[in-house]
This record gives structure tokens, C-alpha cells and sequence, in this order.
């Protein structure tokens, strides 16, 4: 395995810089195996999934965990929160810019001048700092305040609704990326698929590194995963088990529901690593947006329907297709002939 398998000519023009209106309005592309895929869009869902089928939702919600702050020097800097490291969300795992200038013990502060964080020590991940949030204000009051949602670094234009970077399920804060194919869904949606026969059970995975970090290594197995927390109640796991097919929102729904089987554990950390030639247990049929070349995203595709997602991003590509958080979405059918 090499990481050129990966590959693909990426269209850079294609990235959507903003959500379509309204949201279940994307376009989606249908595998059909060694059919012909189909052209459609996700307010058609109901016309496409199967009474018995199971959606499974990453209930994960958005902080605004982008903190652009000022050094005492008056010179810029940048913390993105990741992960908080104590109950009392005060010490987080973090990335900082200007990373090599940044030294433990310096405080950073808000353009009113007020202290928001002080830089601690590099992680073990040698990536990421621990920093610690100041002052006695809540942390994710403190974050709501002077924190920016962190729309990742593609997406250029200005995002006039924050809350189009969310899920309308969202529920449990944490999350410093959104689970993005959870974007597509309205109410109305929801509802249309629950009166054709369609569950749906929730999952909790927070979003971590490997959202931001590419892969590096020539042998892309040598990558090291960075761990995330997940959570899979037991009512999901019953309701995976009676289902005729389990269809996952997102690579995030997928790494918290095949981790949980994979462990025995149904919640906690995980590094799950999903590509070529891994054991699925849970997941049936996944909906998610278009990836990059060259990261563990696509890997995870390529290991659920083999080399015909190279047929189906060229199908995309060819047909327009918006790519990347604020895009359109494919449906994958892991069983399809």
C-alpha cells in the first residue's frame, strides 16, 4: 500500500465556499455497485433508503474553538481548541500558530487586551500544545465570547449563519470540525424518513486531529491516528442489530459505531484506523461528502466499496459535483454487486 493509492486529480475549483439553500437541496450521488450510479439529491432520501433501514447520526456539536488572538508583542497568533484534558475544560489540547515562535508560559490575549490563554508544553502528538483557558468565566462562555467557528482553512469566504456549520441535531458541544454530511439534513427530512419506516439512533464522536493533519508517510500504515472520544448508547447498538442495514451519516458515525464493536466498549477513546482490508461489523451503507486526496478519509472509503470510488469521485468530478465540507455527498452501498 502506498499513499499515491490514494490520489486523485483533486479539483480545487470545486471546493464550496458556502452551504447550499436549503440544506437537503445537495446533490447525491447513488452507488449502485456494478450498475450505473445515480444522479440525485438528498431531499430525495425517502425515495432511496428502505423501510428497516437505520440512520445513524453523530450528535457531536461545533464550539467556536478558533481563537484569533494578539501576543504582548502585538504580533498575531492563533489557537484552534481541540480536546478538553479536565473535567473543568480550563487545560485543552490545542493547535497554535505561530507555533515555532510560541513559548510555554507566554499568554495570549483578546483584542480588548484581556488574558485568554496561556501556552503550555507540546504534546506527546508533537503537533499540539496543551494550553490552559484564564480567568474564572466559563469555558465555553470564554470561547463563545472571543472564539470564532472553526471553519477549516479551504473555506475562505466569511460564513454569514454560524449555524449552517451545524447539525440541526446537534447537542452535545465539543467538537472543533463539523460532522459534515449531518449537514444536509432539515427536519422536514427527518420526518419524511421516519414515515417510510426509516430509524434513527445517535452516536457521540468527538472530532480530532485527523480532520486537520494529512498523511505524510509514503506508506500511509505508518500514519499514526490521533485518539477521539466516542460514545454509543446501548439503545443504538440494540437498534443496529434489529436493523436490515445500518447506514451511517459520516466517516465520524462510522469510527464511533465500528469502534465500539471493534473494542467491546461503548464509549471512550478510540484510534480505530479503517482502510484497506478491515473487518466491518456494523455499517451497512454510508453517506458522506467528497474528501480530499491522500488522507485517512479516502482510506476509509476505499476500504468500505474497494477501487470503484476512483469510478465515482471521476463521476463527480465530470458531473460538477460541489466537493469538501459545504458540498454535495455520495452514497455508498457496501454490499452492492
Amino acid at each position: 500500500m502506498r499513499l499515491a493509492d490514494f490520489d486523485y486529480e483533486f479539483p480545487h475549483e470545486r471546493i464550496a465556499q458556502t452551504p447550499i439553500a436549503p440544506r437537503d437541496a445537495a446533490r447525491l450521488l447513488v452507488d449502485r455497485g456494478s450498475a450505473a450510479a445515480e444522479h440525485r439529491h438528498v431531499n430525495e432520501l425517502a425515495d432511496i433508503l428502505r423501510p428497516g433501514d437505520l440512520l445513524v447520526v453523530n450528535e457531536t456539536k461545533v464550539i467556536p474553538a478558533r481563537l484569533p488572538l494578539l501576543r504582548a508583542t502585538g504580533g498575531r497568533a492563533e489557537v484552534l481548541m481541540l480536546e478538553p484534558l479536565d473535567g473543568e475544560r480550563k487545560l485543552w489540547e490545542a493547535l497554535v500558530g505561530p507555533a515555532r515562535k510560541l513559548r510555554p508560559g507566554e499568554v495570549l490575549l483578546a483584542p480588548d487586551g484581556t488574558p485568554v490563554v496561556e501556552i503550555g508544553k507540546r504534546t506527546e502528538a508533537g503537533d499540539t500544545f496543551t494550553v490552559t483557558l484564564l480567568g474564572s468565566v466559563d469555558s465555553l462562555d470564554l470561547l463563545a465570547e472571543y472564539g470564532e467557528m472553526p471553519l477549516p482553512p479551504y473555506i475562505t469566504e466569511r460564513l454569514a449563519d454560524p449555524d449552517r456549520y451545524q447539525t440541526i441535531y446537534a447537542h452535545h458541544p465539543g467538537s472543533a470540525a463539523a460532522p459534515t454530511a449531518g449537514l444536509h439534513f432539515t427536519d422536514e427530512l427527518l420526518d419524511r424518513l421516519a414515515r417510510i419506516g426509516v430509524e434513527r439512533a445517535k452516536v457521540d464522536l468527538v472530532v480530532g486531529l485527523d480532520t486537520f493533519r494529512p498523511i505524510t508517510e509514503d506508506d500511509p500504515l505508518e500514519h499514526r491516528m490521533h485518539s477521539e472520544r466516542y460514545r454509543v448508547p446501548e439503545e443504538t447498538i440494540r437498534l443496529c442489530r434489529e436493523a436490515d442495514r445500518v447506514v451511517a451519516v459520516g466517516t465520524t458515525s462510522v469510527r464511533a459505531l465500528e469502534s465500539a464493536a471493534a473494542r467491546g466498549e461503548l464509549e471512550g477513546r478510540t484510534d480505530i484506523f479503517i482502510h484497506r482490508g478491515f473487518d466491518w461489523q456494523v455499517v451497512d451503507v454510508l453517506m458522506t461528502n467528497f474528501h480530499m486526496p491522500r488522507t485517512t478519509l479516502l482510506m476509509m472509503i476505499d476500504a468500505f466499496v474497494g477501487d470503484r470510488w476512483r469510478a465515482l469521485y471521476d463521476l463527480a468530478v465530470g458531473a460538477d459535483y460541489r466537493f469538501l465540507s459545504f458540498g454535495d455527498a455520495m452514497l455508498l452501498d457496501r454490499h452492492a454487486p
